[in-house]
């Protein structure tokens, strides 16, 4: 191809490891796009959660998506004999658990587990922490979420024959098989300002950073595509001699 004083000859190898190489960085440009809407979803609807009125427990499906982050009202009883530790929590940097107390609610047959907040760890793991609730009926409010994701689940939970039962991950079935009531499949985040609590900082998770890093770097995969091009074009350019 002439252009110009410059011919435009593409060779085998240089053609072969754009065409290998371009795709991948296009797509890992446009998946990071992705990564970023789907993350501006998730903020527009904790805000309009966070925006909403407090609402009964009882009139809510909880595994509903549009419940996530909705605040709501809980009437019930604490169940201080069944309470739920989950393990390698860290909060600034110190290892602890978060708390987890069985709510069973009124004029109802299930129960929901509210999260009552970080507690650090003792001294040993023999020592677990003051895990003191009130047993006289109480309102709870909070709001609704899931508890922290492990990752790969790499072994069933641990502790199962003891309680405070020690666990790293919450299993809502098996769970609900060791306290002998069914669980709502989501958790609730005790206010800050509620008693019978630990630490609280709940902040709505989303996958580490915001929306804006993603962009970030769907920007940068999308110059190295750039510069793959370039790269290609210039190396398979040459001037023409002027004989």
């Amino acid at each position: 191809m002439q252009l110009g004083r410059f011919t435009f000859k593409p060779a085998l190898v240089p053609s072969l490891v754009t065409l290998l190489l371009l795709p991948i960085l296009l797509s890992l440009g446009f998946w990071q796009l992705r990564r970023a809407h789907e993350k501006e979803a998730l903020q527009a609807a904790f805000q309009a959660a966070v925006n909403a009125a407090y609402v009964p427990v009882a009139s809510l499906d909880p595994a509903a998506p549009e419940a996530q982050y909705r605040g709501v009202i809980a009437p019930g009883r604490y169940d201080a004999d069944h309470q739920i530790l989950l393990d390698n929590q860290v909060q600034d940097g110190q290892p602890g658990y978060q708390v987890f107390t069985p709510l069973r609610l009124t004029g109802q047959t299930q129960a929901i587990l509210v999260a009552r907040g970080w507690a650090p760890l003792g001294p040993s793991r023999q020592q677990l922490p003051d895990l003191q609730v009130t047993t006289t009926p109480v309102t709870v409010k909070g709001r609704l979420s899931q508890p922290p994701s492990p990752g790969l689940r790499l072994a069933e939970p641990a502790g199962i024959y003891s309680w405070p039962r020690v666990v790293q991950y919450v299993d809502y079935q098996r769970l609900a098989e060791a306290l002998g009531y069914p669980l709502a499949p989501v958790v609730l985040l005790l206010d800050p300002a509620a008693e019978n609590g630990y630490l609280r900082d709940w902040r709505p998770q989303f996958g580490g950073f915001g929306p804006e890093r993603h962009t970030g770097y769907a920007l940068q995969w999308f110059s190295l595509a750039a510069a793959l091009v370039v790269i290609y074009i210039v190396v398979n350019t040459q001037r023409r001699s002027e004989n």
